[in-house]
């Protein structure tokens, strides 16, 4: 029951990350800046939970149907922000499923070897979410011309969004993404594996 208890509450923290993560707020005041802080953090709930179960049942593929739930879990909480005045064309795409593939291929390929997984499917996880993240965004409404075209009836005016400076301090945040999300993702596969001989 613990078990299954982790993995619910680890979606649903995964869930509330990217609730933020698809937030036009955040992306009209921080820009790149929250791209690259929301695409680790993301990467890091997928790694730890994704191992956590997939070590836990031992079966290739756990990983890419946890990443499911993820998803799920977010397009019923999303549901409810189009009541708030959100375009429907402002969805979150199921970024996280290829990533938790590779994932499940790393421990497929290497004869379910934990060390490997750890290895190999943390760093190509934290590695390629951010490149996933990034189409998303191209894919989905502009999130600077959302913001404009749907206020938040609840902001107070001196909370507007404003202009960023898009480039100013990151050229590249999905490189930055990737290189932080490769490094930290092989620690928190290693929680996620290690998770399962707690006692």
């Amino acid at each position: 029951c613990t078990h299954y208890l982790f993995i619910v509450v680890v979606a649903v923290n995964s869930t509330l990350l990217t609730i933020n993560a698809g937030d036009y707020i955040f992306y009209t005041d921080w820009a790149w800046t929250s791209f690259v802080v929301f695409s680790i953090s993301q990467t890091l709930m997928l790694v730890v939970g994704a191992c956590y179960y997939l070590t836990f049942t031992g079966v290739p593929g756990t990983a890419a149907y946890y990443a499911l739930i993820m998803t799920v879990y977010t397009w019923v909480a999303k549901g409810a922000w189009f009541a708030l005045g959100y375009p429907y064309d402002f969805i979150v795409t199921p970024v996280w499923l290829p990533s938790a593939m590779l994932l499940d291929l790393a421990y497929w390929a290497t004869k379910k070897n934990k060390h490997s997984l750890i290895l190999f499917g943390g760093v190509m996880c934290g590695m390629s979410l951010p490149l996933f993240n990034m189409v998303n965004l191209i894919t989905v409404a502009d999130p600077l011309e959302t913001a404009f075209k749907y206020p938040r009836p609840t902001l107070p005016p001196y909370m507007t969004p404003i202009e960023p400076a898009v480039g100013k301090f990151y050229n590249s945040p999905v490189a930055l993404g990737a290189g932080a999300g490769a490094v930290l993702s092989v620690t928190m596969a290693a929680l996620g594996c290690k998770l399962n001989t707690w006692t």
